[in-house]
């Protein structure tokens, strides 16, 4: 089962584009990131030639001692028993991540070979390009693209093409009961899902949810063999401590991430590497705080107060050890979990759609608390993540008579309604959020006229 990513256009922007660099694509491990390279490949060029570092250790020596691109094309030529043609080739770099001089030669392919489209791959770059990690790797000299896991929208494409296609030109107004009772069937299933591309085609194959918690097992047994390979034994127990509380970290009132929480006594010193292996490698996203909303965000975020998100909803419902029944065949879509995995699908989407940075806003004096802020144009805007039909938002409320920001979001189960700059956007249309950001500013300029 074949499912259509959005960054197919963005390969395309920089296949196409006249300064290309090579490109490297970041991302958590099994979010898809060799096979979108592989099947972009094949689609947009006249071959590829993929190399892969992780498992074929002898490929290193190509690049040992030398940046000479021309000599390293003519290596991997011979080896692979394949020519690669300039423009015509795509060759692909997976797991470069594992090897230093491969990374730092992409700064030559750069300067030197443009003409060669390179495209490196790994589920852990970012540990490789972190501050404690340096290669001497010029970051100014690639195109970096980070691949989430699968968005619902993503999903839907991939089960109902024609509601996806519908999706995309529907006005700013309510919806009939029916696609919206439709919609709300797709969301719980991704609910219980998540995005990972092979727990995805599993449940489109089978229809099974047993088999997919077979496959996201597999997935969190991959995710803690990289704890063991890729870090000091040390720090292991730090790793897995801090990656098993989030779903009680999750469950507190206001989730905020606290340290002594993962063990007791522990202060941030101790865990604070651990905890930036994990955002390194993408597994999970780190939510600051903001206490006065300014332009720009990221002038105001208080670093060490902040929540933690994995990097999947799927994933974040299968260390919670809730089972799909329990959110798939509930009456209110979610569970006694549902605020928590509102959240945490708003926040992948955010990330799908490119919005970053992302914030959460609280009163010092314990009054309030908003789920979310993001940036649009020069403004902030509040965002309240809500899981079923009761939107009681107070804390949104308190932030709107305080700020009076020129429009709010809250995300709900609640048909879609722009209502005095309130936004109420159901959380299987946020794909959507751009398009309605753009039509609510729109009408809230004409009300004002």
């Amino acid at each position: 089962m074949q499912i259509e990513r959005n960054i197919i256009k963005d390969l395309l922007e920089w296949k196409n584009s006249s300064r290309r660099k090579p490109l490297l694509l970041k991302g958590v491990r099994q979010c898809g990131k060799t096979w979108i390279l592989k099947y972009f490949g094949k689609k947009h060029f006249t071959n590829v030639a993929e190399f892969n570092f992780d498992k074929d250790a002898s490929l290193e020596s190509f690049f040992s001692g030398t940046y000479n691109v021309q000599r390293i094309i003519s290596q991997l030529s011979a080896y692979s028993g394949q020519k690669i043609v300039p423009q015509e080739t795509l060759v692909i770099f997976d797991e470069i991540q594992t090897c230093t001089d491969a990374l730092n030669s992409l700064k030559y392919f750069c300067e030197e070979a443009p003409e060669y489209a390179i495209a490196a791959a790994g589920s852990l770059i970012g540990l490789a390009l972190s501050a404690k990690n340096k290669t001497g790797f010029p970051v100014g000299k690639v195109d970096i693209r980070e691949l989430s896991p699968c968005s619902f929208d993503e999903y839907l494409h991939a089960v109902d093409p024609v509601m996806y296609d519908y999706v995309k030109t529907i006005p700013l107004e309510p919806l009939a009961d029916a696609f919206c009772n439709k919609l709300s069937t797709y969301l719980s299933e991704y609910l219980a899902i998540g995005g990972m591309p092979a727990a995805i085609t599993t449940f489109l194959e089978t229809r099974d949810f047993d088999t997919v918690d077979q496959e996201l097992d597999s997935i969190l047994q991959a995710y803690e063999a990289d704890f063991s390979k890729h870090i000091n034994s040390g720090d292991i127990p730090k790793l897995i401590m801090i990656w098993h509380s989030i779903p009680a970290q999750f469950a507190k009132e206001n989730r905020r991430f606290i340290f002594g929480e993962v063990r007791h006594g522990a202060r941030a010193k101790d865990l604070e590497d651990a905890l930036q292996w994990l955002i390194n490698a993408s597994m999970v996203q780190k939510v600051c705080a903001v206490n006065s909303p300014e332009y720009p965000l990221t002038a105001v975020m208080e670093k060490n107060t902040f929540k933690l998100y994995p990097s999947d909803v799927g994933i974040l419902r299968k260390l919670a050890r809730i089972s799909p029944a329990v959110i798939v065949n509930s009456q209110d879509i979610f569970c006694d979990f549902k605020g928590r995995l509102a959240e945490n699908l708003v926040l992948e989407q955010f990330y799908a759609l490119g919005i970053n940075p992302v914030c959460y806003w609280y009163n010092n004096k314990g009054k309030a608390e908003v789920d979310f802020l993001i940036q649009n144009d020069n403004q902030i805007i509040p965002v309240e993540a809500k899981s079923g039909l009761s939107v009681n938002a107070k804390s949104l409320k308190f932030y709107r008579e305080t700020y009076k920001p020129q429009l709010a979001i809250r995300t709900s189960m609640k048909n879609l309604r722009l209502d005095e700059g309130l936004l109420n956007i159901p959380l299987y249309l946020l794909g959507e959020l751009p398009r309605f950001l753009n039509l609510a500013k729109d009408r809230c300029r004409q009300e004002e006229i």
